[in-house]
């Protein structure tokens, strides 16, 4: 404490709280580190939900679904056209207006997961993994120029619907907050990996779906419909990648018809960082991309954070190929 006359009175002593000093440059050091793994956490977890449709189509036939990445796109256009007709019918309570969205994307964006692997996939299914690696990529420049028509090639903004937050910590002039978008990212990520987890391991469809990935021919005997299974791996992926791309509409407010192509790209290269096949593997590497892009931008050039996901994944697979918990194929005999 300290003493000081009363300029105005001119007379008496006042008694003020002293300054404190500026907090340790390490204190403000943490703050950044802490908001930044904020961030790359709720980003991972976009990645992470768009990787697991790579991962299981992959676990279960084999084929990389190369237009995966646009039918992300699609259901971020979807919550968009779901958002502004809820939205032009009056309807002002934003849970309200997300829970629609989500429900409606999830089941319209669905829909295009079932017609790809229907006309894409299943006719090419015993054919040579090159000519279905040709499909996937013809279907999604089919997807792009189809939205391209369908919505027009400008950017398709959106005004934020979730604002606010939590202030975790104040460090000088940097504060570390959580955002109620990231919370809502989060929690819808983690309740979504518990349903998924659930019906993978405790469901008919589940146990159909682990008997297809060992072995397709043998599950077809023993009675299990393989081609239902299929399109149901199929129609659940592209639920999930609709959710990342309702997550991506609101946390960046705008969207476009090539959105799918990069978002697929880094999704994918999650899927093989976490080890292809497998599915904690591919929300492992969904969130180890998001947090690396997000540290290499906060403390190095957002330029080369690109570059710097790919290097680590080679890095990863010089010394583990089969990804951190993917397991090597085993050669039916």
């Amino acid at each position: 404490m300290v003493q000081k006359l009363d300029p105005v009175r001119g007379g008496g002593v006042f008694i003020y709280p002293k300054l404190s000093s500026s907090p340790p440059l390490a204190e403000i050091k943490m703050a950044y580190f802490t908001q930044q793994l904020i961030n790359g956490l709720s980003l991972g977890a976009v990645y992470g939900l768009i990787a697991i449709g790579y991962t299981m189509v992959y676990g279960i036939i084999g084929m990389i679904n190369f237009a995966h990445g646009e039918i992300f796109m699609i259901g971020a256009f979807l919550s968009l056209i779901t958002i502004m007709l809820v939205k032009s019918l009056g309807v002002a309570s934003v849970p309200l207006i997300l829970l629609t969205a989500l429900g409606v994307t999830m089941v319209l964006t669905s829909v295009y997961g079932w017609a790809l692997e229907r006309v894409a996939y299943r006719p090419l299914r015993n054919s040579p993994r090159l000519a279905a690696l040709i499909t996937a990529i013809g279907m999604s420049i089919t997807f792009q120029n189809y939205v391209q028509l369908a919505q027009g090639p400008r950017n398709k903004p959106l005004q934020p619907l979730i604002e606010g937050g939590f202030v975790i910590m104040h460090r000088g002039n940097f504060t570390v907050m959580l955002s109620y978008l990231q919370i809502f990212t989060i929690v819808l990520t983690i309740i979504l990996m518990a349903i998924f987890t659930y019906v993978i391991s405790k469901t008919e469809l589940g146990r159909a779906q682990r008997a297809c990935e060992q072995d397709m021919k043998m599950a077809s005997l023993l009675g299990v419909n393989v081609d239902r299974t299929i399109a149901l791996t199929f129609v659940m992926g592209a639920a999930l990648a609709s959710v990342a791309g309702l997550i991506f509409l609101i946390s960046y407010g705008v969207i476009d018809f090539y959105i799918g192509f990069l978002a697929g790209v880094k999704a994918f290269t999650a899927a093989v960082l976490g080890g292809i096949g497998s599915l904690p593997g591919a929300m492992l590497g969904g969130l180890l991309i998001g947090l690396i892009e997000t540290f290499w931008s906060g403390y190095f050039t957002v330029e080369y954070k690109d570059v710097a996901v790919f290097a680590i994944l080679v890095l990863v697979l010089i010394f583990r190929p089969t990804g951190l918990l993917g397991k090597p194929d085993i050669e039916k005999v």
